[in-house]
């Protein structure tokens, strides 16, 4: 199993501070965005990774990131978006050669989770996994429909809809089989009505042909795109932090009384 980090775009969203550098090099708490999904997919033992770049900070990432050793990682290699805003199935296909027929687990730089996927990508047999977290706007999201005789089975995604059918929302965080170039291929600019490749048309497609799964993710999950959930991510690492410095520092009179 291989891994992607689509870390492209513009970051409007973020504006002036996206002037400054790419979105998923801005910190959440002690370290850069990238780094925790890095870290998620090191976890699930991946450390062959490909990093999708694009926009005029491309080169920030690495003087950051340098050969990715420092992080656990094996091999790190990098791809440039030449269409910041092709979408996130544009930045995709050009994981293709970097794949070379394995699967790959693909997560957005800008997600970070605690959550552990490594069971997940263990039992990982073909088709698509989707990942998905109950939120509080699912609006902002891609959101899956469920099938109202049988609650654990989607019959449809939906991209940002105004109405959401349900309080999932579809992370950035997905394993796809080698079949997904072919859906990448076949799809439609004009989805969303947005000009771009839209990820939710491929999964949508997996899901048409009976090859698409979902898993919960268990813990913390924000996507740091916005200025409030930045914030908020950034406050959950914190304290997750300062629990752990805790919880050590509680251990050492123990451990000392035992010597």
């Amino acid at each position: 199993m291989k891994g992607v980090i689509l870390a492209g775009g513009l970051g409007t969203r973020l504006y002036p501070l996206t002037h400054a550098t790419n979105k998923h090099l801005l910190p959440i708490y002690d370290r850069p965005m990238v780094f925790y999904p890095i870290q998620t997919l090191v976890q699930a033992d991946i450390r062959e990774v490909l990093i999708v770049t694009g926009g005029p900070h491309v080169g920030h990432f690495l003087g950051v990131l340098k050969n990715g050793k420092e992080l656990g990682l094996q091999h790190l290699e990098y791809a440039y978006q030449e269409k910041p805003n092709g979408g996130i199935a544009d930045a995709l296909a050009l994981a293709e050669d970097f794949a070379d027929g394995d699967p790959l687990t693909v997560i957005l730089g800008d997600n970070t989770t605690d959550a552990d996927i490594s069971e997940a990508v263990r039992r990982f047999e073909g088709g698509a996994v989707v990942f998905l977290k109950q939120v509080r706007d699912p609006q902002r999201f891609g959101v899956p429909v469920f099938d109202p005789t049988d609650p654990k089975r989607i019959i449809a995604i939906e991209e940002k809809p105004t109405e959401p059918k349900s309080n999932y929302a579809v992370t950035g965080l997905y394993v796809y089989d080698s079949s997904l170039f072919q859906y990448i291929r076949a799809c439609d600019p004009n989805y969303a009505g947005r000009g771009e490749l839209e990820i939710t048309e491929v999964n949508n497609a997996y899901l048409r042909d009976g090859k698409l799964r979902w898993e919960e993710l268990h813990g913390f999950w924000s996507d740091s795109g916005t200025f409030q959930s930045l914030h908020e991510s950034s406050r959950y690492w914190a304290e997750k932090a300062r629990a752990q410095t805790v919880r050590e520092r509680e251990r050492v009179p123990v451990e000392a009384t035992k010597q």
